[in-house]
């Protein structure tokens, strides 16, 4: 018997496990959300974007802005040589003044005949011309009317035709559609560049971007449609800010569902920052994750997600074991689920579920450093 009760006692204290390190948090009140994720990457884009082509063709003499410079609407970004239709546009002045002193030689001679015609009408009354005469002198009358009209119309066209000069004069000057910030210039003075061909697309001469007009765009899977609208509040992350998040907001939702891939149908949902500081901050292109907030609740139990196992239930640490045991859950997210049945504020669960021996009633320690509460 005696033995018996020695082998017992090894058991426990010599041969018996090494307690496990744990790492624990204590259950608390707080908020807890109810969120959706999107499927795939999301991508940071630019509502005024504009890949900038040349509408004439041209050797490049001039490039006023480059990458990274801040423009305003209607500022020259890249000039083209415009020698030979500056000659064409003063061509068409000097033929505007050449018709403008024929018209007004026309109505001169009109004004000359119509007075002559009205002079003969006078001794035609006294008897003292002949029809013959006064015959002529209308149909000198008319004549000089008709080309007085004529010369109008000579004026007219040329001054058309010095519209249509400066038209395509203006062509040979690439300008900023808004104000914003040059991306890229993809050539340089000396290169000829030439405009797209109909039904193609030529490469861009400037990529502009207006910086203060981004929004991210995100596919979400089909099947969270119905839950997600305008206006819903949105936890935004991208790669390149690790760790920080944005606040923003739905503010479109497609209406159809992308069906390309038939086993991973999407629908598109479009979200702003609500910082325009912050969103100015972003790279057009970046990928980005959204979370879209459906459902909040404020001041009610809750664990970190983390915490949970299989079948939700939790390791519950009273300091000195551990003991599995299941647990009602309300709302959850990746990082809080709420708490309605199974602990009480205040007790701890275990976090560092990775560790090897995590077991109902296995002896635990603290790990070196964990204070044993808090998130």
């Amino acid at each position: 018997m005696g033995l018996a009760l020695a082998g017992v006692a090894l058991r426990l204290t010599v041969f018996a496990p090494k307690p496990v390190e744990v790492r624990v948090v204590a259950v608390e009140r707080g908020r807890v959300e109810a969120t959706l994720t999107n499927s795939k990457a999301g991508t940071v884009r630019a509502r005024l974007r504009s890949r900038l082509t040349a509408e004439t063709g041209g050797r490049v003499v001039e490039i006023a802005h480059r990458e990274g410079e801040r423009v305003s609407a209607g500022e020259v970004l890249v000039r083209l040589n415009d020698t030979s239709l500056r000659a064409q546009n003063d061509l068409a002045r000097r033929g505007v003044e050449v018709a403008s002193s024929r018209l007004e030689e026309a109505c001169l001679r009109r004004d000359r005949a119509g007075r002559e015609l009205a002079r003969i009408k006078k001794l035609a009354e006294r008897n003292v011309a002949s029809e013959d005469a006064l015959d002529e002198l209308q149909y000198a009358s008319d004549a000089a009317r008709v080309a007085c009209l004529a010369a109008e119309a000579e004026l007219a066209s040329a001054r058309a035709q010095v519209r249509a000069a400066e038209a395509e004069l203006a062509k040979t000057a690439i300008v900023a559609p808004f104000e914003g910030v040059v991306a890229e210039v993809s050539t340089e003075v000396g290169e000829w560049v030439t405009p797209s061909p109909p039904l193609l697309k030529s490469p861009a001469v400037v990529d502009l971007i207006d910086p203060t007009t981004l929004y991210v765009s995100a596919p979400m899977d089909e099947v969270d449609s119905a839950q997600i609208r305008t206006g819903q509040a949105v936890k935004l992350t991208v790669d390149s800010r690790p760790g920080e998040v944005f606040d923003a907001r739905v503010i479109r939702v497609a209406p159809y569902v992308v069906d390309i891939e038939a086993q991973n149908r999407t629908v598109e949902v479009e979200v702003e920052l609500e910082d325009p500081k912050g969103a100015s901050e972003l790279l057009p292109g970046t990928s980005a994750d959204i979370e879209v907030v459906t459902e909040v609740r404020e001041g009610v139990l809750r664990i970190p997600t983390s915490a949970l196992l299989a079948g939700d239930r939790v390791l519950v640490f009273d300091g000195d074991a551990l003991e599995e045991r299941p647990v009602d859950l309300g709302l959850r997210n990746w990082r809080y689920a709420e708490l309605k049945e199974g602990l009480s504020e205040g007790e701890t669960v275990v976090v560092s579920l990775d560790r090897v021996g995590l077991e109902d009633g296995r002896r635990a320690v603290l790990e070196a450093g964990d204070p044993g509460a808090g998130s």
